[in-house]
């Protein structure tokens, strides 16, 4: 696979710092039902990194010792980790908010049947990847047949409740650029995902979150292979807004890989760019006796994806 991380590192991006850690983002394992182009973690059903119980325990302890707001799961597939359910569990029970960072076809996998009933027990705020309302062009990201088995999933947790007013069941959708180029206005997409996804299968959901697509990983490599790398670049460094370094998600957020590390992003953990300590980078046990708050953040090219234009983050445009 080709590499683009000595391109990024060299590019220079402005310094930015800490501020109060709001949200815990936890990697549980890249290993996943989907094998998706736009995927930045090299996510599929091959891999075999997958997060222990040791390291989830302490996952909850820093939920419980830190007043941490919002456990954000992620993977991979976050719901195949055999601790996820004890994981949303525990964490729901300390008045933590759960984001579960779902692809939906997970929901129908033979064996996971009575997962989005779980979520729905447990208030699970459900943040689902549906990169376009059209079959073709979800089909061309994500694999043949995944558009139908994405719709089969909206309308379940449509029927539990999901997305309905005032049913406190939050679900977002995410989308993803198609290729090597920014998302439109994210407020003007919303309104397309609403009317069409209604039109077509009286779908309803809360917000849509458009999120840039990184140059890393197996995007990354794919810009390579194409000779789009250097391109792409030049678009995220021309549509550079400084405005965005206010409230980009890692100044609030810490990452936390399946090996129990820390980093600044996801983004940052798949470039192996880890949270530097006094003589080895930081682990999540580290939060328990220390504060974040005023470091600085590892920087490199990448982060001109999450200040581009309208900004990106987890939770979408800036």
């Amino acid at each position: 696979m080709l590499d683009s991380k000595p391109l990024l590192i060299v590019r220079e991006f402005p310094a930015i710092k800490r501020v109060d850690l709001q949200i815990l983002q936890v990697n549980l394992g890249y290993l996943c039902n989907l094998s998706c182009t736009h995927c930045h973690v090299n996510a599929g059903p091959k891999r075999t990194e997958l997060m222990d119980e040791k390291t989830i325990n302490q996952v909850i302890q820093v939920l419980k010792e830190r007043n941490v707001k919002t456990l954000d799961l992620t993977g991979g597939a976050p719901e195949m980790n055999p601790h996820f359910r004890y994981l949303v569990t525990e964490a729901r029970q300390l008045g933590v908010e759960v984001i579960d960072r779902c692809n939906l076809t997970i929901l129908i996998e033979p064996g996971y049947e009575d997962l989005a009933q779980f979520l729905a027990d447990q208030g699970v705020t459900v943040a689902a990847s549906l990169p376009c309302y059209t079959q073709d062009n979800v089909d061309k990201q994500r694999g043949k047949g995944v558009y139908d088995g994405s719709i089969e999933a909206l309308l379940m947790l449509n029927k539990l409740g999901y997305g309905k007013p005032d049913s406190g069941l939050t679900l977002d959708l995410v989308y993803n650029p198609g290729g090597a180029f920014l998302p439109p206005a994210q407020s003007e997409l919303q309104v397309d995902y609403k009317e069409r996804l209604m039109d077509d299968w009286q779908i309803e959901f809360n917000e849509l979150h458009t999120i840039t697509n990184m140059p890393i990983s197996r995007f990354g490599s794919m810009l390579m292979s194409k000779g789009q790398f250097h391109d792409y670049m030049q678009l995220l460094i021309d549509n550079y807004q400084p405005k965005n370094l206010n409230t980009v998600m890692c100044r609030t957020t810490v990452s936390v890989d399946y090996l129990g590390n820390l980093y600044d992003c996801d983004f940052n953990q798949m470039l192996e760019m880890p949270i530097p300590g006094a003589d080895k980078p930081r682990q999540i046990s580290d939060l328990l006796i220390g504060d974040l708050r005023g470091e600085d953040i590892v920087v490199a090219g990448h982060c001109f994806g999450c200040t581009a234009g309208q900004g990106s983050s987890c939770s979408g445009a800036l």
